[in-house]
């Protein structure tokens, strides 16, 4: 006769193990000293096995039932039950383990293999660090859309609708990654299409007349700030590259025999070397730097660490610092600004403008030929644009 909840409820220990048989093979196991458990025998193949289900009253009777008809169901299908709960228990602490920090962490280590660019590497870091930290501690097969829009939300609510958006596509980098490596089997970022705020690009602000410039030109030289933070916005003002190629400038970066500053493929946002000639103005800041700071990996080091290269945000908070609003220029809208005023100047072709902007051309073959056509174009505009800029700002032009 099948048991009753109340007969399993009041079963007490007598001293040695027994079984209260319930039907189909389950039974109640109450051991010596009371404990109390669910199990089911059951033939496999021959041989006489025996499967554990759980604990009562935590699995109650109802529950048991269910999971012996399911097991009696794997053996029709010529299936072991408790091979297959076995199984169950070791993906299950793999799952555990997998937590998505790891495999976040596993993927920016696999970045750095793929030598992509270090800002790259940087950005992606602080997203998966920092904006996605919630996230890091769930298994990653038990992460949900709901999960991932939450974080999302909470980033898009601070006002900060891009970074959301570079967030969720961090995030389905790194689901992709774990389904590659057998870790995942979906991606809950692809259902969150649509569910952000579009992002509404908008270029960087920037002054774009001479005399603007040479206020501001003023404004830095006279700015008493740190000593590497000065000099890095003078040469972000001299050589117009990203500013993340300019703070993260290293010594055997430069060539000073030969004028040149080669940024290397690493760092640059284009994935490829590209060479910056410096003018006389911009090697002598160079110049005052290495006396300073020659002894550190890094050309512009941070105050707060001699190992560390300035902040992101160090160059435009030492503008806002200065009175320029982030709507009137930024330390980016440098190459705005050389771009308006070189290619109103009429000095110089766009090509050459564009080369140094390191902006790339569709054509790979006109890539290869505006390299080796238009460097002695760039060294005079270089050296043109360092003395325009002395002059705006009433300087003294710097003579060979």
């Amino acid at each position: 006769m099948p048991l009753t909840d109340i007969q399993a409820r009041n079963a007490k220990a007598e001293g040695k193990p027994r079984k209260l048989t319930d039907a189909n093979g389950l039974y109640l196991y109450v051991s010596a000293v009371g404990g109390k458990s669910w199990r089911l025998d059951y033939n496999f193949f021959g041989k006489r096995k025996t499967l554990t289900l759980g604990s009562y009253p935590s699995l109650t009777l109802a529950e048991a039932r269910s999971q012996r008809d399911e097991a009696k169901r794997r053996l029709a299908e010529g299936l072991d039950p408790s091979l297959m709960k076995k199984r169950q228990q070791l993906e299950a602490k793999a799952a555990a383990g997998n937590t998505f920090g790891l495999i976040a962490d596993e993927f920016i280590d696999k970045l750095r293999r793929d030598k992509r660019a270090e800002p790259t590497i940087t950005k992606n870091t602080w997203m998966l660090e920092v904006l996605a930290a919630k996230l890091r501690l769930y298994p990653i097969t038990q992460i949900t859309p709901k999960d991932v829009l939450a974080v999302l939300t909470s980033i898009e609510k601070s006002g900060r609708v891009e970074s959301a958006l570079a967030t969720r596509s961090a995030i389905g980098r790194v689901f992709r990654f774990a389904i590659a490596t057998a870790r995942a089997e979906t991606d809950p970022t692809s259902a969150l299409r649509g569910a952000l705020q579009r992002h509404v690009p908008i270029s960087h602000p920037a002054l774009t007349t001479r005399q603007e410039l040479g206020g501001l030109m003023r404004a830095i030289y006279g700015y008493e700030g740190w000593p590497s933070l000065v000099a890095a916005l003078k040469i972000q003002a001299l050589c117009f590259a990203r500013p993340g190629e300019t703070r993260s400038m290293e010594w055997p970066e430069l060539d000073l025999n030969n004028a040149l500053w080669t940024i290397p493929a690493t760092k640059a946002k284009m994935r490829r070397e590209h060479h910056v000639p410096l003018s006389r103005q911009a090697m002598q800041i160079i110049g005052e730097m290495k006396e300073l700071f020659a002894d550190n990996r890094y050309v512009f080091p941070s105050m707060m660490s001699g190992k560390k290269l300035l902040s992101e945000n160090s160059m435009n908070s030492a503008l806002r610092r200065m009175g320029v609003q982030g709507d009137e220029h930024t330390a980016h809208g440098f190459r705005s600004s050389a771009s308006s005023i070189l290619n109103e100047s009429g000095e110089f072709k766009p090509d050459v403008i564009e080369a140094q902007l390191a902006h790339l051309d569709g054509s790979k073959v006109r890539r290869i030929y505006n390299r080796a056509t238009y460097w002695h174009d760039r060294v005079r505009m270089m050296q043109w644009w360092a003395d325009m800029l002395d002059r705006e700002r009433g300087g003294v032009i710097l003579q060979l």
